[in-house]
């Protein structure tokens, strides 16, 4: 896609992505980084997840992106749902939270380390 339709596209792609983040930042990180700050154990588990997600979307080789970071969060909450998974009605209880709201968490905690640019 050429001229004015593939950037206005990228814009609203990022918009959307910024939009999702902050979402999933409101909903799981402001409870989660806290915690996970306050409580080393609970920050080594979202360390060692956000090092999973960086391997599955080839950090390595090409920068992390709004855009990146929330499809990948949107893949890991559609493939949970499938399987039973459902996020918690109440307040979230981080000494007991299950692999896919430390997943979640540690996408947040990606998010934070990107430039406004992104």
């Amino acid at each position: 896609m050429n001229g004015l339709f593939s950037g206005a596209a990228a814009r609203a792609a990022l918009r959307s992505a910024h939009a999702a983040l902050t979402e999933l930042h409101d909903t799981v990180g402001v409870s989660g980084l806290p915690a996970a700050d306050a409580n080393p154990g609970l920050m080594a588990i979202v360390d060692q997840h956000a090092a999973g997600i960086r391997d599955s979307l080839s950090a390595d080789v090409r920068p992390l992106t709004a855009v990146l970071l929330a499809a990948y969060a949107e893949g890991v909450r559609d493939a949970a749902f499938t399987h039973g998974w459902r996020p918690p009605v109440t307040v979230i209880d981080w000494s007991e939270s299950d692999w896919v709201l430390c997943r979640l968490l540690a996408v947040c905690a990606l998010a934070q380390t990107l430039t406004i640019a992104n």
